[in-house]
């Protein structure tokens, strides 16, 4: 579809659970972008108005439609609800917790322009203090990778090109669009079109590994992947009501069936097996450290509060003394 103008159109897809008041801002950040000619929220889960409330907070320019009653069906699965809903050339996708700067869309067109086609372009993710958060370009993860990171191996030889480590954000951030094997599905850009050539997201994966899919196949259909530096995005990470415990799971779930997927074939069995037992020992001994630390935590608040009885039973038993 093209606007009246002439100009090519962009959809932009929010995803959003349970996300709070960051939602609000993330839809006035995509009203702030003259490209784009729709906003469609998808509404995976969130408190009774909340939806409601953020769209009717940013009144006037591109029109919201909200895709809800499906229930948390997954990031890969509302991405591709959105996606069908969309009428523009170009999606952008846009995390619920994400701010998108003014004149990104722009640039993402402008450095498209310039690109080999079909390309998908990443942002550059930005934390509140401005630092590059981990995430906004990476390796592709194998399960040689993953193991190097679940054993620490890069320790021993952190300049080895087989101890690299999967995240990029630690080298120098390029000048300019520069191909990568992953970017995050934080904030993604690409045509319409090529996006549904490979499918959309694969609805698999319920949440995690999603996009590093997405990207690997992207690649194997010929087309190029690339971090776009000029494009900051604030990022505010786990801002949604999740239970990390279960996010962990589902992390970890996810890998795995990436790693059977697409790298059965290289990966002689055993070596795969052993991954899976090695990321699900972690996943127990994470998850076993969060349980203490919230034990040690309510154990402390629980003195606490019975130091706090104790003091006031002691001051009543004073009064009445006196008395």
């Amino acid at each position: 579809m093209q606007s009246e103008s002439g100009k090519r159109s962009v959809s932009a897809i929010v995803v959003s659970y349970f996300t709070g008041p960051l939602l609000a801002r993330a839809i006035a950040s995509l009203k702030a972008q003259p490209e784009i000619s729709e906003i469609i929220i998808v509404d995976n889960g969130n408190w009774q108005g909340a939806v409601d409330a953020a769209v009717e907070a940013n009144a006037g320019g591109a029109p919201v439609s909200v895709i809800t009653g499906h229930g948390n069906v997954g990031f890969a699965t509302a991405c591709n609800l959105g996606a069908k809903r969309a009428a523009g050339d170009y999606l952008l996708f846009l995390n619920p917790d994400a701010v998108a700067p003014q004149g990104g869309v722009q640039r993402f067109l402008a450095d498209g322009a310039r690109l080999q086609h079909p390309w998908l372009q990443g942002a550059k993710l930005i934390n509140p203090d401005g630092a590059e958060q981990q995430g906004s370009r990476r390796m592709t993860l194998t399960p040689w990778r993953a193991f190097v990171e679940a054993t620490k191996l890069y320790r021993f030889a952190p300049r080895h090109p087989y101890f690299r480590r999967f995240n990029l954000h630690g080298d120098p951030c390029p000048d300019d669009v520069t191909p990568v094997p992953i970017i995050s599905g934080a904030c993604f850009f690409l045509s319409r079109d090529d996006y549904f050539e490979i499918g959309g997201m694969d609805e698999g994966y319920f949440l995690h590994v999603e996009d590093i899919d997405f990207c690997l196949r992207f690649q194997k259909n010929g087309g190029g992947v690339y971090f776009n530096p000029h494009v900051e995005v604030l990022h505010h990470k786990s801002s949604s009501r999740v239970d990390p415990i279960r996010v962990e799971a589902r992390k970890t779930s996810s890998m795995l069936r990436y790693f059977h997927r697409h790298f059965s074939d290289p990966y002689p069995a055993p070596f795969l097996w052993l991954v899976g037992v090695l990321m699900w020992i972690l996943f127990a001994l994470r998850m076993g450290a969060r349980i203490i630390g919230r034990a040690f935590a309510f154990a402390g608040l629980s003195a606490r509060r019975g130091s706090g009885a104790l003091k006031r039973a002691r001051q009543m038993s004073a009064r009445r003394s006196i008395r």
